[in-house]
């Protein structure tokens, strides 16, 4: 009977398991078998016995070809059937369902039989390969479960299911404790070495902002050099815009006002005889006082008010506070300027922090400047477009 079916469900768990199932495969099965059989040696049971708990061994896990939670309930029906198929006696049928009820997390044992079952099914824990076997567990968690453990986390776990389980049958007493206890202590060990490498790993990360790292500094000083740069470039594209426009505004103030001039050989004729002239000269003179005041708003020293700052002092350490930047620590007063230096080289993650905050206030500025700038130059460039555009219209009316 036992080897029947072995034949039947052998073929079911090969085939038809879900893949993801990467520890409640036939392999286990088979495992538990072997333990079985090796516990029932040990107890030396009858036949009768033997070949009940076998024929449970085999049809413990089968419930996992329906369902995963429960997949017990499920094992005892296929066993049952197949039993009933193979008119088997239903006192013997009820001892097998019990064997395989009682495997369950949820379920007692209520016979030295059940209680071997049980021993058998959970003498993975005292296997020399526990830990790998775990592996699978976790894997199959992870597939099946959607359920993620990091290192630590899942060698404490299994370490705590160690110590709370407990062989209850006498021959899995003797013949798994003392390997439990073995692989609880080497388990102990393992979950130590994993904690203090994770905290190793932890530490590692963190003190990157507590240790002068060549890379941090090499960025810092990018971004600095990337900043100052930026801002030297909107300085001169300024500076070029406000000599341009000042040229262009001092030649058509000089032009009307000759022209206006009563000294002038033509008198105020020349806008008399043609009134429509005025209206490119007026464009272009709009265009260049446009262009030349945005461009002097985004060329001026600009430093990034802090007016919250001298009304709360107390505060000098916060983060959005930087206290290398002239623009804050001059609100402060002298002495709460010395406290704040003093924390600052204390902590040295305090540094990286005035220098971040640093970074960003000069961001502020350059936005600032590029957005005036970017108004300068198109008040410029649409400018110019409508004055040659009216030009032409006064010349084609002209004509």
């Amino acid at each position: 009977m036992v080897q029947q079916a072995q034949a039947y469900v052998e073929p079911l768990l090969k085939n038809d398991l879900d893949p993801r199932l990467t520890y409640h495969t036939l392999a286990h099965t088979t495992y538990v078998v072997k333990q079985a059989h090796a516990l029932a040696d040990a107890a030396k049971l009858s036949a009768k016995e033997t070949e009940e708990l076998l024929l449970a061994a085999w049809f413990h896990d089968s419930g996992y070809l329906d369902t995963y939670d429960g997949h017990e309930y499920k094992s005892m029906a296929r066993a049952e059937a197949w039993l009933q198929e193979k008119q088997v006696d239903p006192a013997h049928i009820a001892v097998i369902k019990n064997l395989i009820r009682a495997t369950h997390r949820d379920e007692k044992t209520n016979s030295e039989l059940e209680k071997m079952m049980v021993d058998a099914d959970m003498s993975n824990l005292a296997a020399e390969d526990f830990r790998s076997r775990a592996e699978l567990i976790r894997t199959e968690w992870e597939l099946a479960l959607d359920k993620s453990y990091s290192n630590t986390d899942w060698a404490e776990l299994q370490l705590n299911f160690m110590l709370a389980h407990k062989y209850q049958s006498e021959v899995g007493k003797d013949r798994y404790k003392k390997d439990l206890k073995a692989n609880i202590d080497d388990q102990r060990d393992y979950l130590k070495k994993t904690d203090k490498k994770a905290k190793k790993k932890e530490k590692k990360a963190t003190d990157t902002f507590a240790e002068p790292k060549r890379g941090i500094e090499t960025m810092f000083r990018t971004m600095y050099s990337n900043h100052m740069k930026l801002s030297d470039m909107a300085d001169k594209k300024a500076s070029m815009m406000i000599s341009l426009n000042a040229v262009i505004l001092s030649i058509i103030i000089t032009y009307l006002g000759a022209k206006s001039s009563v000294l002038s050989p033509t008198g105020g004729t020349s806008f008399t005889r043609n009134p429509i002239l005025a209206v490119p000269m007026g464009i272009l003179l709009l265009t260049a006082l446009g262009s030349v005041t945005t461009a002097i708003l985004s060329a001026q020293p600009d430093v990034t008010s802090f007016e919250w700052l001298k009304k709360n002092p107390e505060i000098a350490t916060n983060r959005r506070v930087n206290l290398l930047f002239f623009g804050q620590f001059t609100k402060l007063s002298l002495q709460r300027f010395q406290d704040g230096m003093r924390e600052l080289m204390r902590q040295k993650d305090t540094l990286y922090n005035n220098m971040v905050t640093d970074v960003y206030y000069l961001g502020e500025v350059l936005d600032r400047k590029y957005k005036l700038l970017r108004v300068s130059y198109s008040i410029f460039m649409v400018g110019l477009i409508l004055t040659a555009l009216s030009f032409a219209i006064v010349l084609a009316y002209k004509m």
